[in-house]
């Protein structure tokens, strides 16, 4: 389960933060912070994945923005596997992320790509001018946590009927 989904710029400043669970104001942005600065600080050579305070963190620079995604284990649908693997009856002994790194930078490049069709070229000032409309697009891919849509043309259907509505409205 995806927790928390940030686009940061070069400098670390935080231009879109989606947050799938709970976490309190303060220790969020800790937590950004901190996340922010050791992928900031990683080399082109690093590999894209690290693991902080229980979050699985998966990243990838695109021209002077990085898109990163944060997972934790998801208790409630692997119970009964948590429980095969770590010999608990319910799961409980530890928690177990299965989040695939891979398919999770495959997300990520999937969303630049959907932000590429729908703004032409995607950069910072497009996420900081229509962010709203830059959050009805993750909306539209992630819910709950969960990945629900990749296709380009669905994600953009109804952010164009958007569009073309406001514009007969002007």
């Amino acid at each position: 389960m995806i927790s928390f989904i940030l686009m940061v710029n070069k400098q670390g400043q935080t231009r879109l933060s989606s947050y799938y669970e709970w976490v309190d104001m303060v220790e969020r942005t800790a937590l950004e912070s901190e996340i922010i600065r050791k992928c900031l600080s990683r080399s082109e050579l690093q590999c894209s994945f690290l693991e902080y305070r229980g979050f699985k963190v998966i990243y990838r620079r695109y021209a002077s923005l990085f898109f990163i995604v944060g997972t934790k284990a998801d208790l409630d649908t692997r119970k009964s596997s948590l429980g095969a693997i770590t010999g608990g009856k319910d799961g409980s002994k530890s928690a177990v992320n299965f989040e695939n790194e891979l398919g999770l930078l495959e997300f990520i490049h999937t969303l630049v790509e959907t932000m590429d069709r729908w703004a032409g070229s995607i950069c910072e000032l497009d996420i900081m001018y229509q962010l709203e409309q830059v959050h009805f697009l993750v909306d539209e891919m992630v819910m709950n946590g969960y990945i629900v849509e990749t296709n380009k043309s669905n994600v953009l259907r109804p952010i164009d009927l958007i569009d073309r509505e406001s514009k007969k409205n002007e």
